[in-house]
């Protein structure tokens, strides 16, 4: 029986700090240590450096228009921000599409490679000290670039994160309730971890980095952004977070449409964890290693230890006759059991209210189950089908 108690204490304990206990403790650390911490230097006004905002866009010429009218607009002088699209592969009309636009750059060519293939041959276009990247579906606030700038003034600073919204207007599907709550909890995350010492890992709908430090990726690369920005990381560099910067994007279209979406990110995050070994740094980068593991890894494999803590709290309810395990197995069962009206109603394209929490909850990490096996049997491409996202007027 004694087994059973252990199980349940440790992967509770592992579950509760990969999902609450860590952003807390980061939260009140971070506090603290503003108090001690000295004033910061203010940063010197300097000239504004050349720009590239890569944007890789394959079969998007349903946006393209709004997206290069929107990057046009951005506050920035002219004549230091290049945008460069490509649009390898696509065969909507995109390049034509691109190609009428003055002031935009446009590389194509028939095959269709990948993003990671994308930005690695735009990459080879960029003359400037920084490029930002950027999704072609999603639409960045006017100062983005002057905002994430000012980062750079810190020579330790690699690469910068901006925020992702969601739109949540009433006529959005109800799945973008959902997806809205989550990315909120991301980016209170993301300032936690900036705080501390750096992001983990920025997200393709905005994040910029100096280009002297990009690493290159291969072109089965499923997670590029990831990818790219941990590798600065373990070069030594941090990456910042900048809520002042922040790309809108549509939910997806329907729960099915996310489902898809997720899968394949859960599939590109096992890559990316075997292709990186962030944790051989141990030595080297101790806060880094702390903040993936935790951030990241636990997260990602969290699945059996849900199934442990849910199996010995009931062995431990029914078997030991102790009440606080009986209490445990109970909310656990009407947490979980809450997850099907959430399916039911979100399903239905109604939003779930609180049934939103245990909904997205388990949704969540049964695509990372999911993404997990597919990428196990190796059942995965760098091209990718495209989410279906909802049409806003």
């Amino acid at each position: 029986m004694a087994v059973y108690y252990y199980i349940f204490w440790i992967s509770s304990g592992l579950l509760f700090f990969c999902y609450a206990g860590y952003g807390g403790i980061l939260f009140i650390f971070n506090a603290i240590a503003s108090i001690f911490s000295g004033t910061k230097r203010s940063s010197q006004k300097s000239a504004l450096p050349d720009v590239t905002l890569i944007i890789a866009a394959y079969n998007e010429a349903a946006v393209l228009d709004s997206k290069i009218r929107n990057s046009l607009a951005l506050n920035y002088p002219k004549g230091s921000l290049r945008i460069l699209i490509v649009t390898d592969g696509s065969t909507d009309g995109s390049f034509e599409l691109v190609s009428k636009y003055t002031g935009v750059d446009v590389l194509h060519e028939a095959m269709r490679k990948g993003k990671s293939a994308a930005i690695s041959r735009a990459m080879k276009e960029v003359r400037t000290p920084l490029v930002v990247f950027s999704d072609a579906n999603t639409m960045l606030n006017p100062d983005c670039i002057l905002a994430m700038l000012k980062h750079y003034d810190d020579p330790g600073i690699g690469a910068v994160a901006g925020e992702k919204k969601i739109l949540s207007a009433e006529q959005l599907s109800a799945v973008g309730q959902a997806e809205g709550l989550y990315w909120q909890y991301e980016s209170f995350l993301k300032k936690q971890d900036a705080v501390f010492y750096t992001v983990i890992g920025a997200s393709g709908e905005l994040f910029s980095i100096r280009t002297e430090l990009f690493p290159g990726i291969e072109d089965d690369i499923i997670l590029d952004d990831f990818v790219i920005s941990m590798r600065i990381c373990m070069g030594g560099h941090r990456i910042a977070y900048e809520p002042g910067a922040y790309a809108t994007e549509a939910p997806s279209l329907t729960l099915r449409e996310e489902g898809k979406r997720k899968v394949r990110i859960a599939t590109g995050a096992y890559q990316a964890a075997q292709i990186l070994h962030v944790c051989s740094r141990f030595f080297k980068q101790p806060r880094l290693v702390f903040q993936y593991f935790t951030r990241r890894l636990l997260r990602w494999y969290a699945g059996p230890f849900l199934l442990l803590t849910y199996g010995s709290s009931i062995v431990l309810a029914f078997s030991a006759h102790d009440q606080l395990y009986m209490i445990f197995f109970w909310f656990q069962t009407v947490f979980y059991a809450a997850t099907i009206p959430g399916w039911m109603l979100v399903s239905a394209g109604k939003k779930a209210g609180l049934l939103t929490i245990p909904f997205y909850f388990v949704f969540m990490n049964y695509c990372l189950l999911k993404g997990f096996f597919r990428y196990l049997g190796g059942k995965y491409s760098v091209l990718w089908e495209k989410s279906l996202r909802q049409a806003v007027e």
